[in-house]
């Protein structure tokens, strides 16, 4: 169900939402997913929810879909196959709608391309569009007024576009909800010493910014970074700009390979989040530590083999394009109009150098954005454990004081230290997805008995707030 709209300039109401999800990237969407099912197959009233977006369409990772690139994780981890194999949004489905089925199976494959899962993602998006309000940016988290007591509903404050600036402005909508799902995704992050500009991009926007230097002679790319990402640019680069010489920089020796292999890969499994959350803090930080080479930092091995037999190769013909700059770190860009210089410092000898390039790629990783910043007061009532992080409950639910009754439920990378290293992954969304609806379901129904008691009203719609 949609938010509404109320009348410009006159009285209105705004349907108040049991959940309104911040952010619809591939979380929420598998949120939406199971609440679509639930309202379709649960019996009684469905759960009002609705979906705010600042992109205009859906879209995820749209800058890396790199031609041929596949995914790491099995198609069976999709949306709704680890929740309930029978549901309508399975990639399987997806597959039989598409007319691709038998095709796929032939392939004998357990990984698509990431093309085609976005497409999935978009053709699963579709069918739960009406739940969505894209083109609208969140900018803030309040409290309704309700009398001086706990606040059991909150506002969330849109407008237009993707200004996160503060304040109000023409086009501002107020949605007011009983439970908040934030799924904001993250951040790009940047090296210290390196602003972003014209010629110096995150490899998440690798796509767009190579295709506008189409138009003329590249001589030369900087990619930055050992992971599966500065690895992917640094190999279509090479294979897009058949003129250019690419530089893969980084501080190791060696691109590392990702640990897939059967066991290590139970730490994705649903029962492994419980293993997790239930473990000492200790434990915690060493499962992380063993395990990080299954997703951090590592690439897919098939492709470094591809990248060593590149530059081999080119030793041969004595024609170097892939050049692998190893133990070695970028402490400064200078962007000129027609280029930028990387400046380069090795760590093993040697004295710093420059390089004159084309662009500079950083495929330096990501961060998970901070929930409180978005919070604002609010943040003042959530719990943080001795080390300041939030206090998540096993239901994704940050835990606040007396003074919020109402839900703010968390997921992404800043749930990591709580409910381990699928936190940011697609591997869980299924069943996370679930924990959360079945949280909200619950959350309603403890609402409503406290209303036959007497404690509390329940209504559907409250009113505007007057300016």
């Amino acid at each position: 169900m949609s938010a509404g709209r109320a009348v410009a300039g006159g009285p209105g109401q705004w349907p108040l939402q049991d959940v309104v999800g911040v952010g619809f990237g591939p979380a929420n969407l598998a949120l939406a997913v199971a609440v679509a099912e639930q309202n379709a197959h649960g019996g009684g009233r469905g759960l009002r929810s609705v979906f705010v977006e600042r992109q205009g369409e859906f879209g995820w990772h749209r800058g890396m879909l790199l031609p041929g690139a596949t995914m790491q994780v099995s198609f069976l981890k999709d949306l709704a196959t680890m929740r309930d194999p029978g549901s309508r949004f399975t990639f399987l489905r997806y597959l039989h709608d598409k007319g691709r089925l038998a095709d796929f199976i032939n392939q004998k494959s357990f990984f698509p391309t990431r093309v085609e899962f976005h497409d999935y993602l978009r053709w699963c998006a579709a069918m739960v569009e009406d739940q969505v309000r894209y083109g609208r940016q969140v900018y803030a988290l309040r409290p309704a007024p309700d009398g001086g007591g706990p606040a059991s509903v909150l506002e969330v404050h849109t407008r237009p576009g993707s200004d996160p600036a503060d304040g109000e402005a023409p086009g501002d909508e107020v949605l007011r909800a009983r439970n908040v799902v934030l799924g904001t995704g993250l951040v790009p992050r940047f090296p210290e010493s390196v602003t972003p500009g014209p010629r110096v991009w995150h490899s998440s926007a690798l796509l767009p910014r190579a295709a506008a230097l189409k138009d003329r002679p590249a001589r030369r790319f900087v990619v930055v970074g050992a992971g599966q990402s500065g690895a992917e640019a640094a190999e279509f680069l090479h294979r897009e700009f058949p003129d250019a010489e690419i530089c893969a920089v980084f501080s190791r020796y060696g691109y590392s390979p990702a640990d897939d292999s059967p066991f290590a890969n139970r730490i994705f499994d649903p029962a492994a989040v419980d293993d997790f959350y239930t473990a000492p803090d200790e434990v915690k930080e060493s499962l992380l530590g063993y395990h990080a080479n299954t997703n951090y930092s590592v690439v897919d091995g098939e492709l470094i083999e591809q990248l060593y037999r590149t530059v081999y190769q080119e030793k041969v013909a004595g024609i170097e394009r892939l050049r692998i700059l190893n133990t070695t770190a970028l402490t400064a860009v200078e962007e000129h109009p027609h280029g930028v210089r990387a400046v380069l410092r090795p760590l093993i000898g040697g004295d710093p150098h420059t390089l004159d390039c084309d662009a500079v790629v950083l495929a330096t990783g990501y961060r998970p954005s901070d929930p409180r910043t978005l919070l604002g007061p609010l943040a003042e009532h959530c719990l943080t454990d001795g080390r300041g992080r939030l206090r998540i409950g096993r239901d994704h639910r940050i835990a606040t004081t007396d003074a919020v009754r109402a839900g703010i439920y968390l997921q992404g990378a800043a749930t990591e230290h709580t409910h381990g290293i699928t936190s940011s992954l697609l591997s869980t969304l299924a069943v996370r997805a679930g924990e959360i609806c079945d949280a909200l379901l619950l959350d309603r129904a403890q609402r409503t008995d406290a209303e036959t008691a007497g404690l509390a009203p329940e209504t559907d719609t409250v009113p505007l707030p007057t300016a």
